[in-house]
C-alpha cells in the first residue's frame, strides 16, 4: 500500500507512515513504530496522539505500558460521512452568503474563450430576451461549433434575440432571432450584449477576447432604449 494514498485521505505523511506500520505490525509500542517507520520517537508520540483525536488508533494498557493499535479501515468512510453531515448542515448558509455576495457585484471582467462562454451561459441563465448592438461574425470564428449548442438550448428556453449586424455580406442562420442591418462604415469588433439587467460588453478577438458585464437595471435600461432607437432605422 502506498503512503501517497493514505495522504490523499487527508493524512500526513508522518500520520500516513504511522498507520501503515501499526496496520502491519498489530498492537505495538511507540518503540516498535519508530523502528519501523524510522521516524524519531518523539515525533512518533505526536503523530499518534494526532490519529487518536482522528478516531484512526487506538491502544490499551499493558503491563501499565501503552500498546497502540490501528483502527479499522472502515474509518476512513466514518471520517467521510461525518464531513458530508458538517457540510450539509452548514451549506444553506454559505449558499446564502455567496448569493448575497455575487448579488452586490456590478461590474466583472472576463477573458478568453472561457470567459466569453460563462457569459453566454448566464444569458441562458437568466431567460430574458437578448438584445445584441454590434454583432459580429467573428464571433463564429472565435467560439467555433459552441453558437450551434448555444442557439438550440435558447430556443429550448424560447428566450427570443433582437440581434443588429453592421454588414450584410454574412451567411448566418440564426434560430428564434429577429434580425436587422446597420451601414457597413459602424461596424466594430465590439459588441454589446443587453439582457435582464445586465449589459455585456464584448470585445470579439481571435487572439483575446475579453468581456466585461456590468449589472446594473438602470444601466441596462439606457442600453436597451439605445438599441431600440437603432433598431428603428435599421433595416431587415
Amino acid at each position: 500500500m502506498e503512503i501517497s494514498k493514505l495522504m490523499e485521505l487527508n493524512l500526513t505523511k508522518n500520520e500516513a507512515l504511522v498507520y501503515k506500520a501499526l496496520l502491519e505490525l498489530g498492537p505495538s509500542q511507540a518503540g516498535l513504530i519508530s523502528g519501523k517507520t524510522g521516524l524519531h520517537r518523539r515525533t512518533v508520540y505526536d503523530t499518534i496522539e494526532m490519529l487518536i483525536k482522528k478516531g484512526l488508533i487506538g491502544y490499551i494498557k499493558n503491563n501499565n505500558r501503552k500498546m497502540f493499535e490501528a483502527s479499522s479501515p472502515r474509518r476512513f468512510l466514518d471520517i467521510i460521512k461525518e464531513k458530508e453531515h458538517i457540510i450539509s448542515d452548514i451549506l444553506p448558509e454559505m449558499l446564502q452568503i455567496y448569493e448575497e455576495e455575487k448579488e452586490k457585484q456590478e461590474t466583472n471582467f472576463y477573458k478568453g474563450k472561457q470567459g466569453l462562454k460563462m457569459v453566454l451561459e448566464d444569458q441562458i441563465e437568466t431567460k430574458k430576451e437578448i438584445f445584441i448592438l454590434g454583432a459580429s461574425p467573428i464571433a463564429y470564428e472565435v467560439l467555433q461549433f459552441y453558437f450551434k449548442w448555444f442557439d438550440k438550448r435558447r430556443k429550448e428556453h424560447k428566450i427570443k434575440a433582437k440581434i443588429l449586424f453592421s454588414q450584410r455580406d454574412i451567411n448566418i442562420k440564426i434560430p428564434f432571432a429577429e434580425i436587422k442591418y446597420l451601414p457597413q462604415k459602424y461596424a466594430s469588433p465590439v459588441a454589446v450584449n443587453i439582457y435582464g439587467d445586465k449589459v455585456a460588453i464584448i470585445l470579439w478577438s481571435k487572439e483575446n477576447p475579453t468581456v466585461l458585464v456590468i449589472k446594473n437595471k438602470e444601466i441596462s435600461e439606457g442600453y436597451k432604449k439605445y438599441f431600440e432607437i437603432l433598431w428603428r432605422i435599421a433595416k431587415k
